[in-house]
């Protein structure tokens, strides 16, 4: 068996077939396979690595070059995707063998972060990822927003095409990469496939001439539903003139069904409004993102609450070492120190990055086997690390 990169129309014969009967139905129609080609402006800076053996693929794997908020710091961020087997190869290694190489190239490229969304979360757990929050599907009726028509509110609301509003949905979503714990965005050459295929609508509420809300969506048919895909918005304000644009449909659909950020409280957006939100996992179709650290760097200079202990990293390829964290500063530090009279924690790569993301306690990481973390440990890890409510945003 070999490794090798491929790139351009190789892939159009190794990495998409795979990924193809790993993900749609199959087998496959003629027009479908034609389509591969259109696929590849979007794919020319990914790295996609495969396993071969005798002019056969066996497995296929791919990173996309992201960035990601964390902690306020926006960092590059690999994610990874396109992750396949042949069915008569599989469960003989061939897709760890290929992410040891994918992370290891991924992170001597600089990516300090990764992230994915997995067919089994337990699998990617062995390389140290660590769930994230689901966002959550919101479905209600526009005739439960009625009370929003009679209100005046200052701002405006903007209706396009995707295609022509695409640059102002990018801005926007550069915005939040900057504001939002734990939010991505594709590079330039992925994104623009949401403007090139202009499937979508796209409204944006804009107050004093800036953009603080924006959803894409489609309607399904007349009497049918309004498929919001995720809505972002910066404030109260933004989220309720886009509400209220989904309430002028009253006459026209049924149902809205919209994505939110994993923190957003739908059933408080108004009185005796009747709204479902759920946030469903489910293996292998419908998991929940996952992510980890792929370097201590990512941690250096992060913004800190105070406290001050020292990690023992263990069972790990990317992360391994003692480190001294010092946040009492307010900008963590990392000092390479194994004598430092402080609190100490052994923790696990999926650990420590648990607690960057902020979704788990120092307390929980014992229980789920991610550590051991003794109270006086646990008390300085809590404050350097607060709990936050990360949203990964790209869905890849």
């Amino acid at each position: 068996m070999t490794i090798r990169r491929v790139t351009a129309d190789d892939r159009l014969t190794t990495s998409f077939p795979l990924a193809a009967y790993a993900f749609e139905s199959s087998p496959l129609g003629a027009a479908r396979l034609d389509e591969f080609r259109d696929y590849l402006p979007y794919q020319q800076g990914n790295r996609t690595l495969i396993a071969e053996e005798g002019g056969a693929t066996l497995a296929a794997v791919s990173a996309i070059p992201m960035r990601q908020n964390l902690r306020g710091a926006v960092l590059p961020m690999a994610g990874v995707a396109g992750v396949a087997t042949h069915p008569l190869a599989r469960r003989q290694g061939h897709v760890r063998t290929l992410l040891h190489q994918l992370l290891d190239d991924v992170r001597e490229e600089g990516h300090t972060l990764s992230a994915l969304y997995p067919f089994r979360p337990s699998f990617y757990a062995r390389f140290g990822y660590v769930g994230l929050p689901k966002p959550r599907r919101v479905t209600f009726a526009p005739a439960h927003l009625g009370s929003l028509l009679r209100v005046d509110l200052p701002g405006e609301v903007s209706w396009e095409r995707i295609g022509a509003g695409y640059p102002a949905w990018r801005a926007f979503t550069e915005r939040h990469l900057q504001e939002r714990h734990g939010f991505s965005i594709f590079p330039d050459y992925r994104a623009v496939g949401m403007r090139d295929r202009d499937e979508y609508w796209l409204v944006t509420a804009r107050v004093g001439g800036e953009v603080t809300g924006a959803v894409t969506y489609r309607i399904d048919g007349h009497g049918g539903t309004l498929h919001g895909n995720e809505m972002l918005c910066v404030d109260p304000l933004a989220r309720t003139l886009l509400l209220q644009f989904f309430a002028r449909h009253v006459d026209q659909i049924e149902r809205v069904s919209v994505q939110v950020p994993p923190d957003e409280l739908p059933e408080l957006w108004l009185t005796d409004l009747d709204v479902h939100v759920e946030a469903r996992t489910a293996v292998p179709a419908s998991s929940a993102p996952m992510a980890r650290l792929l370097a201590m760097d990512a941690l250096r200079g992060l913004p800190a609450g105070p406290g001050r202990v020292r990690v023992e990293l263990t069972g790990d390829r990317w992360l391994a070492g003692t480190h001294l964290l010092d946040g009492t500063t307010g900008a963590l530090e990392l000092v390479d120190d194994t004598t430092a009279r402080t609190p100490t924690a052994t923790l696990t790569a999926a650990g420590l990055s648990a607690l960057a993301y902020g979704v788990l306690d120092p307390t929980e990481l014992p229980l789920r086997g991610l550590g051991e973390v003794p109270a006086d440990a646990a008390a300085e890890l809590r404050g350097i690390f607060p709990r936050r409510v990360p949203y990964l945003f790209a869905d890849f």
